[in-house]
């Protein structure tokens, strides 16, 4: 028997089990349990503003073509998802650059400071719809209602549904900011494949969420029409003729609910980024009724601050037509 034979021995089976192998699936079932907790705790702090961008979202959308409905939700929505993969990497190299920097503290002002840019932006969006809708009010009461509106309609339809869809995500781009926001600082102190699977997770299941919930609300008076149509039965039908007789008073409430939902959080985060008005309603919050007055707290600073910026904007812009105006 050869020298190599005589000197071999049998390796243990328990050698030959892949442990390494098992310790691995651990580890995964570990992370996943993670990232299925932080998920649900972050989903749970961000709920408020996702109300919020329903029904900001679903206001946006509507008044489009019935055959059109779905298109602009679908666009707004690959919109959103696209927002949603610019701002979460961004957020993820914030945070890892504040701890390359051994946490100089620099996170927290760049994001509030971006995060107030776009509270203004929503503040002053809600005000310019108030604007918009106090005009046409205007027009109907003296009798120009039917000229005034033949005049503004677009000659370029598609143009003009590029356009509105492009306000949409603007606004989506903002609401979607807070969301990743709340959540990051909900899992702030995770590892980094946890915060980067939270957050991936929150983005894509608000985005399908939301816009889900806005085709359904859309579509309701198609369904509608559906329901009533010869030869379903009688339950059916009456419940179709109760969607129909739902569906436009629906829209006209999230008409108020989105805007007044833009004062709600462009409001909420010029309180929490500008020191002053933090300080007044820490101060003052006992004398708040509770949750609804800091919300009326929060939408009339939305409200001022809208108006402020609209007088800003026509001012510029009637200085600008002036000096247009006058000859070199």
């Amino acid at each position: 028997m050869p020298l190599a034979c005589q000197n071999f021995r049998p390796i243990p089976h328990q050698t030959l089990m892949p442990s390494s192998f098992f310790a691995l699936f651990d580890d995964i079932a570990s992370l996943l349990d993670d990232i299925s907790a932080m998920t649900k705790i972050a989903a749970g702090k961000t709920a408020g503003v996702v109300g919020d961008d329903l029904a900001v979202n679903a206001e946006q959308v509507s008044g489009s073509a019935a055959d059109r409905e779905l298109p602009v939700v679908w666009a707004v929505a690959k919109g959103s998802l696209v927002n949603k993969a610019i701002l979460v990497p961004t957020a993820m190299g914030i945070s890892l650059l504040e701890v390359w920097l051994h946490g100089r503290g620099f996170a927290v002002p760049l994001i509030l400071s971006l995060l107030t840019l776009g509270g203004c932006y929503l503040c002053y969006e809600g005000v310019e719809k108030l604007a918009h809708a106090a005009v046409k009010r205007h027009r109907r009461r003296n009798g120009t209602t039917v000229v005034e509106d033949i005049e503004e309609l677009p000659d370029d339809l598609s143009a003009f549904e590029r356009e509105k869809i492009k306000g949409a995500i603007r606004t989506d781009f903002v609401l979607s900011a807070e969301i990743i926001v709340i959540a990051l600082g909900t899992v702030a102190m995770e590892p980094l494949l946890t915060r980067l699977a939270v957050l991936t997770v929150i983005a894509v299941l608000m985005t399908v969420g939301v816009y889900g919930l806005v085709a359904a609300i859309v579509k309701l008076d198609d369904f509608g029409l559906y329901l009533i149509r010869p030869g379903k039965g009688r339950v059916s039908r009456a419940f179709g003729r109760g969607l129909l007789a739902l569906a436009p008073r629906m829209m006209q409430f999230l008409s108020v609910a989105g805007t007044v939902a833009m004062f709600l959080v462009g409001g909420g985060i010029l309180v929490h980024g500008i020191a002053p008005l933090h300080h007044f309603a820490q101060t003052h919050a006992d004398d708040l009724p509770g949750w609804f007055g800091v919300a009326l707290f929060n939408i009339g600073v939305g409200m001022g601050t809208g108006l402020l910026l609209l007088v800003a904007a026509l001012t510029l812009t009637r200085m600008r037509k002036t000096l247009r105006r006058r000859p070199a």
